[in-house]
């Protein structure tokens, strides 16, 4: 699965090293939850030493390092009492609150033993879809940095409501490497790397690398690790690496015991591409890291104006409006079947766009005035989906 590399492709092996990995000088790596705990909870610390000292490594050779590490709510299920992860939020909540502190002091102490400081960053997913907030956050991850600290960041469990979570921490990581401009996003988890099906299976294959669409196709992607103490998956991890190769981020995909061979450059993971072009971080932005405030149903005409000819949207291509949303609020466009095309930046509050539907800007600034003679969302305020 996967094709060889062209000589002038600068993500092209020199034998078995990466240049992808070894060129890039910020790095993000992400670690679950299963690759640090035991499958009770609490932490492993055998586990949790093993990658200090590879990221150690790479910040002693003057590479800049930011740690996205699940585990807090796993880690804080055995000093609760608590034999598996919990269902409820409100108990999540507590065991992450316990947890959080137990995994950032031992991440401090194992980094202490190579000379390097920690800067606890906890995230709710308004922190990188709201753009002052998403501004803050870089302020702080470029300034640890700068300090020389190792960033380490996590979700903000103990306050995050259902409503505002990233659901898993792959989305997060590849949403902090488009953030600081990381060159490089490996994505560490209990699998040695993106399989064509069931590992365990004999008609499986490994698959080492990831240039398309096409490299994906027929791959069975499974949920959930057997251990039961994280959130994502192989569906995660996937979605994370196209949000980030499309941010122009190549990404590795392995196990936590190949995290020292896999930033070594050697062949081992998998290995997505990242993709030619970098969009603007505002329309990344506006892809990737918005929760959308409501829907706008086009009509067949609209779609094709849209996605096909990449114009405006007018109100006479609207067919129906979904959600409460304020002029300025990211919303998704949809087609006749409900899916969405693309998402965009509204002009108008929810309330008014019903009676605007399926008429003209002219005939709208006739009779309302010239304020209503403006598109619902404007091009540069809209990307495909």
């Amino acid at each position: 699965m996967g094709t060889p590399p062209g000589p002038a492709d600068p993500t092209a092996q020199n034998g078995r090293v990466r240049l992808a990995v070894t060129s890039a000088r910020r790095v993000v790596v992400k670690i679950g939850s299963s690759s640090l705990t035991t499958a009770s909870g609490g932490l492993d610390d055998a586990r949790v030493d093993a990658l200090v000292d590879t990221l150690a490594r790479l910040a002693a050779d003057g590479r800049e390092v930011v740690l996205v590490s699940s585990g807090a709510i796993a880690a804080g299920l055995a000093p609760l009492g608590l034999s598996r992860r919990p269902r409820d939020l409100a108990t999540q909540q507590a065991a992450a609150s316990v947890g959080q502190g137990l995994l950032i002091g031992r991440y401090a102490a194992g980094f202490a033993r190579h000379r390097l400081t920690v800067g606890q960053v906890l995230l709710t997913v308004d922190d990188v879809t709201r753009r002052a907030h998403y501004r803050n956050a870089y302020r702080t991850l470029r300034k640890l940095l700068d300090l020389r600290a190792v960033p380490i960041v996590n979700e903000n469990d103990t306050v995050a409501t259902e409503e505002i979570r990233f659901g898993d921490n792959d989305r997060l990581a590849a949403l902090v490497a488009a953030l600081v401009h990381a060159e490089l996003l490996v994505l560490l988890s209990d699998v040695d790397a993106l399989w064509t099906g069931d590992p365990a299976r004999p008609e499986s294959t490994r698959i080492t690398d990831v240039r398309d669409e096409r490299d994906l196709a027929g791959v069975q992607i499974g949920g959930a690790g057997r251990a039961g103490v994280g959130t994502g998956g192989m569906v995660t991890k996937v979605e994370a690496a196209r949000i980030a190769t499309g941010f122009g981020i190549p990404v590795v995909l392995t196990a936590a015991p190949l995290a020292a061979a896999a930033l070594a450059g050697d062949e081992v993971g998998t290995l997505f591409h990242a993709e030619r072009r970098r969009p603007t971080a505002r329309l990344f932005w506006l892809a990737h890291a918005t929760t959308p405030r409501g829907r706008l149903h086009l009509d067949a005409g609209a779609v094709a104006a849209v996605v096909g000819r990449r114009k405006s949207l007018l109100p006479a291509g609207i067919t129906a409006v979904d959600g409460a949303f304020t002029a300025g609020d990211p919303v998704d466009l949809v087609d006749a079947g409900g899916a969405p095309v693309a998402r965009g930046l509204v002009n108008y509050d929810a309330v008014e766009l019903p009676g605007l539907l399926g008429r003209s800007t002219g005939e709208l600034a006739a009779a309302l005035g010239p304020a209503y003679e403006r598109e619902v969302v404007h091009r540069d305020d809209l990307v495909l989906l």
